[in-house]
């Protein structure tokens, strides 16, 4: 999809959550060169605010950031204030974060604010969204899934389930706005060149295929018509096909492994 049909089909304006760093920074970058005013949310809004700057001034669009935490359930409410006052056709559903090795030795609060973060705020944003796209007849919803939705993920295990729910949750939407005019889409990155690898202990040299935010975030702008469910790169898709034609014991076998081996000793 080029720059003026994601803009004409839609435009004028993107939320985009997670957009200080990673796949979401990409995201806002990508959608500001395409013309898109965005209300940007994340912590760190002295990054969020930089980034905006150096677009707005680039592209010549509109940039609101917001500082919101999304493992605060309060936090739907003021973004979804904060996004009325806009003409959002895209609403990028990104943040999110994992955490792995065995599930008993991760942190109780944060495995909770791990699933407000990946789970409950995509679902209540989406929520508060949907109706206005509605109103205005056209729209779409992208979500950031990953590969570790696909089948369990052992020493992933939490982040694994998170994912799932994100991609039954998005299909399940897909279904009900096909036919109004609205995409859904939840692209699932593989290993991604992003500072979330460091913060889960994971070791990069141990990793293949990895891809960069940047690449990542075209997909899934190019296919947001293309849902329910895209495999961000192609060696990707080929790996968990042959997965999926495994038996799930083995599978599952060759993940753990596989997870194991790339986390730092």
């Amino acid at each position: 999809m080029s720059k003026v049909d994601l803009l004409e089909k839609y435009g004028p304006a993107a939320l985009v959550t997670g957009a200080s760093s990673g796949i979401g920074e990409a995201y806002a970058k990508l959608l500001a060169a395409a013309g898109f005013d965005l209300l940007l949310v994340a912590r760190r809004v002295d990054r969020l605010e930089q980034n905006a700057t150096e677009l707005g001034e680039k592209y010549c669009v509109n940039i609101q950031c917001l500082k919101a935490d999304l493992a605060d359930p309060l936090a739907i409410a003021a973004i979804d204030n904060a996004a009325q006052a806009l003409d959002i056709g895209l609403l990028v559903n990104n943040a999110g974060f994992g955490l792995k090795g065995p599930h008993h030795l991760n942190d109780a609060v944060q495995l909770n604010e791990m699933l407000q973060v990946n789970c409950i705020a995509p679902m209540q944003l989406s929520y508060q969204i949907i109706p206005r796209l509605l109103s205005r007849g056209s729209g779409a919803l992208l979500f950031t899934g990953s590969v570790e939705g696909i089948m369990g993920f052992p020493n992933s295990s939490a982040y694994a389930g998170s994912k799932a729910f994100v991609q039954n949750f998005a299909e399940s939407l897909w279904g009900e706005l096909e036919d109004k005019n609205i995409d859904v889409l939840v692209l699932e990155p593989g290993s991604t060149d992003t500072e979330a690898l460091d913060k889960q202990g994971v070791d990069r040299s141990k990793l293949q295929g990895m891809m960069s935010a940047e690449a990542v975030a075209q997909i899934g702008l190019d296919n947001i018509a293309n849902g329910p469910v895209m495999i961000a790169g192609e060696e990707n898709a080929q790996m968990f096909t042959g997965l999926s034609q495994m038996p799930r014991r083995d599978a599952l076998r060759m993940m753990a492994k596989t997870m194991a081996d790339s986390l730092v000793d």
